[in-house]
């Protein structure tokens, strides 16, 4: 299958820059799979389309301040890092920039608050020792400080706002759902975004059940599909967990008859992850790191229907919803919502596929 089978022209001024004030007000386009019909809600309107025993997937992952801007300490060159996973200890996968002029051995120091403009090399809070050099600015680098972590680079980090998003946050709690807990992630599951509190508890007084478990996003969501045929690309493993409560909730579901109704891609792909692990046996409890690229001609084995918003021509998530909706349904859609003006991507609208 070509690639270019999931590209489609997005006028540039269809790419939400900044969420809504209100988390709940955006459109809700909901895709019938079955017949390729459409309807255009609000996403307030969601609770009309579940139903008591429905079971609610949260990916609960919270994002990392992640970007970090600092110097080389040699020459006090201008450097940016994007954390994206820890490998252990104070070992992190990241991507850097400028790519070409990092190399193995290269000191990094980052001892500015968020929002000032350079590093003091002479005084840092906190350098940084390439260890490995990959592809495309990929890069292993070993931290040095004093202090703790976490209260570092929250002082120092930036959120790692998509590319396509030019303006700076003012309230970082805008790219975490409401019900994020585990930090870990360099980008945020953004269907989730759409939700409040008060919004979920209403789904759970109707009968809605809400299942969290953890996928946290990484590498994969920088990297564009370079190959030219879907089944020459390779994913990028992401840490996933489900805890045992979370497990029962699932089981329960389908011992039920109830559907399970994915929130975003990343729990989709979390949620057919164990599927594929367990099969038809019960869900237990478990972790570990899942590569899995759902594309069409995919058999879906827990998700029933999924919550997500617009993506990017020719991603990887597109061939994923593609897969659960069919490619001509989505394709379809997408035109309609570009020919109605959706607002596409990480603070757009949402899309319901049943």
């Amino acid at each position: 299958m070509n690639v270019s089978d999931y590209d489609f022209e997005l006028p540039e001024e269809l790419i939400a820059q900044t969420p809504l004030l209100d988390r709940t007000s955006s459109r809700l386009l909901v895709l019938h799979r079955e017949d390729g019909s459409t309807e255009h809600r609000a996403f307030a309107d969601l609770a009309e389309y579940l139903k008591p025993g429905d079971t609610l997937v949260l990916n609960d992952t919270r994002v990392l301040p992640a970007r970090l801007f600092g110097v080389k300490a040699d020459t006090g060159a201008k450097v940016e890092l994007l954390l994206l996973r820890r490998i252990e200890g104070d070992r992190w996968e990241t991507l850097v920039k400028p790519g070409k002029k990092i190399h193995v051995g290269a000191k990094l120091s980052f001892g500015a608050a968020a929002g000032e403009e350079t590093a003091d090399a002479s005084k840092p809070l906190m350098t940084a020792l390439v260890e490995e050099e990959g592809d495309m600015g990929a890069r292993v680098i070993r931290f040095e400080y004093e202090g703790i972590f976490n209260e570092l680079l929250d002082r120092l980090g930036q959120m790692p706002l998509p590319p396509y998003i030019k303006m700076r946050l003012s309230d970082r709690e805008r790219y975490q759902t409401v019900y994020s807990r585990h930090e870990g992630s360099a980008a945020a599951p953004t269907a989730g975004l759409h939700f409040t509190e008060q919004y979920l508890e209403r789904l759970k007084a109707m009968g809605v059940k809400l299942c969290p478990i953890t996928l946290h996003v990484g590498l994969g969501t920088f990297r564009p599909v370079s190959a030219e045929t879907i089944e020459e690309h390779e994913m990028h493993a992401e840490w996933y967990s489900v805890s045992e409560q979370s497990a029962n909730l699932l089981n329960e579901a389908k011992d039920r008859g109830g559907r399970i109704v994915a929130v975003g891609t990343t729990s989709a792909r979390t949620l057919e992850t164990i599927g594929g692990r367990f099969g038809e046996e019960p869900v237990r409890a478990c972790d570990g790191w899942t590569d899995i690229f759902i594309y069409p001609g995919y058999r879906f084995k827990k998700v029933d229907a999924l919550i997500t918003n617009f993506h990017l021509p020719k991603s990887t998530l597109v061939m994923l919803i593609s897969a659960l909706a069919g490619k001509d349904n989505v394709m379809n859609a997408y035109r309609e919502a570009i020919d109605r003006e959706y607002r596409f991507f990480s603070f757009g609208d949402a899309m319901l596929i049943l």
